[in-house]
């Protein structure tokens, strides 16, 4: 059994008392000989931060219609579907992942084939290629080389392909959230 700030933590509920202890800090660990047990997180519920957890989560004032900067939020969050529909973003989305399933398809075979040759093979990873470099070594430095010859692809990629109609994006989308604010940034 452990103690949070005076709670009883786990247990099978035979401890002196089943909810709050007054005790806090040492003290409390003499109640039942355990080492005290001071964490933070467990006395953050997850309504919010110091809250009862009989008091219900407030509701949003978007919902409750009130004020003229909520209806802005509601606005500038319409902006964001309607650029997330637009056939532009679709043609981003889409170029990103024409790159990014078929080279994290390719990237897992390479590796689940290494790991495979390394477990089923170990006659053919330790062949000798040159010296005391083996099959295995040149597969495994091939498994960092390979890695960064994707980041490399990636990058490349995302600034010839998708970075500038990103922007493009980006740049139309601030200019309708602030024209749907009525101006305000």
């Amino acid at each position: 059994m452990q103690f949070s700030k005076g709670r009883v933590r786990g247990g099978d509920g035979s401890g002196p008392s089943e909810g709050h202890h007054e005790a806090r800090g040492p003290a409390s660990a003499d109640m039942s000989g355990d080492v005290p047990f001071d964490d933070p997180w467990y006395d953050a519920l997850s309504s919010g931060w110091g809250e009862p957890s009989t008091v219900a989560a407030p509701v949003p004032a978007a919902r409750q219609g009130q004020g003229p900067e909520q209806n802005d939020d509601v606005a500038a969050a319409e902006v964001y579907l309607e650029v997330q529909r637009s056939p532009a973003f679709q043609e981003v989305r889409s170029r990103y992942r024409r790159f990014v399933v078929p080279a994290t398809f390719a990237f897992f075979l390479w590796y689940v084939a290494y790991v495979v040759a390394a477990t089923a093979a170990p006659s053919f990873m330790a062949h000798p290629v040159a010296g005391a470099v083996n099959v295995g070594l040149v597969a495994g430095l091939g498994q960092f080389l390979s890695t960064f010859l994707l980041t490399w692809a990636y990058a490349r990629h995302a600034r010839l392909r998708r970075d500038r109609a990103a922007l493009e994006l980006r740049w139309d989308t601030q200019e309708l959230t602030r024209g749907a604010r009525g101006g305000a940034a």
